[in-house]
């Protein structure tokens, strides 16, 4: 790939969702471009980045889709929702007892592990919460990505990763070689596409903010912004 090629898609990438490619990134930048390139008729990566030059916008579009398409699994590191469970959650409930309703962010959903790992940690909770509110939004830059969430039908590799076999038994069904997940589960989280790089005004309050796994690709001032938004967004305790 050209230098300067490179420079283009580079810069592109990170206006449009924050996703910062250092050089060493050139093989991910052509791993996942290619296909894109194919899809609009184009022979390479030099003739994409003639249409990026030329402002395509459907193809910029489904560049900032392939390069931000990340993989998530449920229950990711277990530390986070081993704490949502035995100390967020019970401060909450003492904090909001007279309202009884939580909201909860999942920014940076991908397929819809996180919020759903979620959902079936509050379903557990059973009788306690009976007259509880719980609003999950979750939100990714992807289309594809929310799309795949809402519909909530996973791999048997997807679920064998991280999913508890008694959660994978109590809210899936199996369906040939997909699972799919309980629907109560899923009416539970409100899916929609969304840029952090974007104002986060729109978005309301929140009690509880997830976003794991999407910061680390951002550069320090981009981090700040986000943090900041996240912050400005979140309840006053």
């Amino acid at each position: 790939m050209k230098v300067e090629d490179f420079d283009l898609l580079a810069k592109t990438v990170k206006e449009r969702s924050g996703l910062v490619l250092s050089k060493d990134k050139a093989y991910l930048l052509e791993t996942r471009l290619m296909p894109v390139a194919r899809k609009h008729g184009l022979k390479g990566l030099d003739e994409l980045s003639d249409q990026v030059r030329r402002r395509n916008e459907t193809l910029i579009g489904d560049i900032t889709e392939a390069m931000t398409t990340n993989e998530s699994l449920f229950f990711r590191d277990n530390k986070p929702f081993d704490q949502f469970k035995a100390a967020v959650l019970p401060g909450l409930m003492k904090a909001r007892e007279s309202q009884k309703r939580v909201r909860i962010w999942s920014a940076a959903c991908s397929s819809g592990q996180e919020p759903y790992s979620l959902s079936m940690l509050i379903k557990e909770e059973g009788s306690k919460l009976a007259d509880w509110r719980f609003d999950i939004t979750a939100t990714d830059i992807s289309m594809e990505m929310i799309n795949k969430a809402k519909a909530g039908i996973y791999t048997q590799f997807e679920v064998q990763r991280g999913l508890p076999i008694t959660l994978l038994i109590k809210y899936f069904k199996q369906n040939g070689d997909k699972w799919i997940l309980d629907s109560a589960i899923r009416s539970m989280v409100q899916f929609k596409p969304f840029n952090l790089l974007e104002s986060l005004s729109g978005m309301g309050q929140f009690d509880i903010v997830f976003c794991r796994n999407v910061l680390i690709y951002f550069d320090q001032p981009t981090k700040g912004k986000v943090l900041d938004g996240i912050a400005n967004q979140l309840a006053d305790d």
